[in-house]
């Protein structure tokens, strides 16, 4: 006669039944761990539960999931490989069952008394993907106060399981996405690089030679020149392709801001820091990181990043756990960065670390016949968003474009055939529809008696006054236009008192 099932092993398996289901599909990880960990206390009345993944750039165990009283207080700390019961099982790969934690030496009584929580007996399981071990998950006391035993022991195994299986395809399946998104994101970089001069191929040949190395690679141009998007192709057609590329422009952050950005910091850190931030290098962990304007950062921060590159770790502000990554930096900058560290503003064992490899971005200039491809290349874009199907440029509107130099470059030109397809007839761009003056005018600030400064705070002036007066006075569009923050731009217009035009 079969054995009658009970109500506790009826409810165990409806437990399972909605578990598994949910595991197939993975719409909501986080739900589907907080389902498994307060299913698993549920079923063996236990008076806690918790889910801890291992962070392999710090070696700790944070707790992902945690149930009872105190899972709030509890998910404020973090466990070191080898420390406490958990951190044990997570070393060793070996689970624990310990009836009285206070007999035992591996037990890390610090939380519990910190939070409040008294603690008799502990079981814990490792949390393994293809024998790796990717976190545990453990149950504290019974709700009757008897000891946790094996029968709850080898349930906590199954639950592990599944939260494992669970992880598994949730990283499977953020794998493909990513390599969609790579896909998606390589085929747009290969399609904006745009000619076929002979100075662009040299450039996107020399990128697919640094692609294949380890080398830190400082890529310099003028602004508007497509320094990004090279940084994008090198990343693609390298072997860290499949990991993060983070990018970030460092231009005109104050240096607080900066150190934040690419470390991140500890909850409580400073006024306002509510959570944890996860910083930029550790964003980029296994991948690359572009630090555009490398040229405008402070001595301190260059101090700061070239401490990280020597060392390959880093604290977050606020933070005292060293957070080691592996980590390809990228660089950019339009300025002549020898003349920077001959003058003291730049530092020179930072530039030599940046600058392994050195790839120059030609400007439009220098590439002239790229002009009407690019031009045309821009046109299909505006033409298919503003659905102008039979927008053409005129001769006359291309030759103007050839002949101009093109002093923002590539952008320039983008804002250009914008202008154009915005303003024009909706037929044909003509050369007056094109925001550009091809009529050659010396500069007015090269006069003999000025400083090198004076001269060059005078080109800075005149230069954004005419950014400005070409975008109406909008200093976003002016700022895109000059490809330095928005925030940088307004400093300058104070600096020299200039009103808005």
């Amino acid at each position: 006669m079969p054995r009658k099932i009970s109500d506790s092993d009826a409810a165990l398996i409806t437990h399972l039944k909605e578990i598994s289901s949910w595991v197939s599909s993975v719409q909501d990880l986080d739900k589907l761990l907080e389902l498994i960990t307060t299913s698993a206390a549920r079923v063996m009345q236990a008076k806690a539960a918790s889910l801890l993944l291992l962070d392999r750039k710090s070696n700790t165990l944070y707790f992902q999931v945690a149930t009872g009283e105190k899972r709030d207080a509890v998910k404020e700390y973090r466990v070191k490989m080898g420390q406490g019961i958990a951190g044990h099982v997570a070393q060793t790969g070996e689970a624990l069952l310990i009836e009285n934690v206070r007999r035992d030496p591996r037990w890390f009584k610090e939380i519990s008394e910190s939070i409040g929580f008294e603690t008799q007996s502990i079981a814990c399981v490792p949390l393994k993907r293809d024998q790796t071990i990717i976190g545990v998950m453990q149950i504290i006391d019974k709700e009757d106060g008897h000891p946790l035993s094996r029968d709850d022991m080898r349930l906590l195994e199954e639950f592990a399981s599944l939260a494992a299986l669970a992880l598994g395809h949730a990283q499977t399946l953020e794998a493909v996405r990513r390599e969609n998104l790579h896909l998606k994101e390589e085929l747009k970089v290969r399609h904006e690089m745009v000619g076929k001069s002979a100075a662009l191929e040299k450039v996107i040949a020399d990128g697919l030679k640094v692609a294949n190395s380890k080398a830190s690679a400082l890529i310099l141009g003028e602004s508007g020149t497509g320094k990004e998007l090279l940084a994008r192709l090198i990343h693609r057609a390298g072997p860290r392709k499949d990991k993060p590329l983070v990018v970030l422009n460092t231009a005109a952050l104050p240096e607080t801001l900066l150190e934040d950005e690419l470390f991140g910091h500890e909850k409580g850190a400073f006024t306002g820091a509510v959570n944890r931030k996860i910083g930029k290098f550790e964003l980029a962990h296994e991948g690359t990181l572009f630090l555009d304007e490398i040229g405008e950062m402070t001595a301190g921060m260059q101090a700061k990043l070239l401490r990280v590159l020597q060392e390959g770790n880093f604290y977050r502000v606020g933070g005292n756990i060293p957070i080691s990554v592996d980590v390809r930096v990228m660089s950019a900058t339009n300025k002549k960065l020898e003349t920077e560290v001959a003058e003291g503003h730049f530092r020179e064992d930072l530039y030599y670390r940046l600058n392994v490899v050195q790839i120059s971005m030609p400007t439009l200039r220098e590439r002239k016949e790229d002009i009407p491809l690019l031009a045309e290349h821009f046109l299909n874009l505006f033409r298919e968003e503003m659905v102008m199907p039979n927008l053409t440029i005129s001769k006359a509107a291309m030759d103007k474009m050839v002949q101009y130099d093109w002093p923002g470059n590539i952008r320039e030109l983008r804002n250009a055939v914008e202008r154009a397809v915005v303003m024009g007839n909706g037929k044909e761009i003509l050369p007056e529809d094109l925001p550009i003056n091809t009529t050659r005018t010396q500069y007015p600030g090269l006069q003999v008696g000025l400083t090198l400064e004076e001269a060059i705070n005078q080109f800075k002036k005149q230069f954004i006054l005419l950014n400005l007066k070409h975008t109406g006075g909008n200093r976003s569009k002016a700022a895109q236009i000059m490809s330095i923050q928005r925030t940088y731009l307004s400093r300058l217009i104070s600096k020299f008192g200039m009103k808005d035009i």
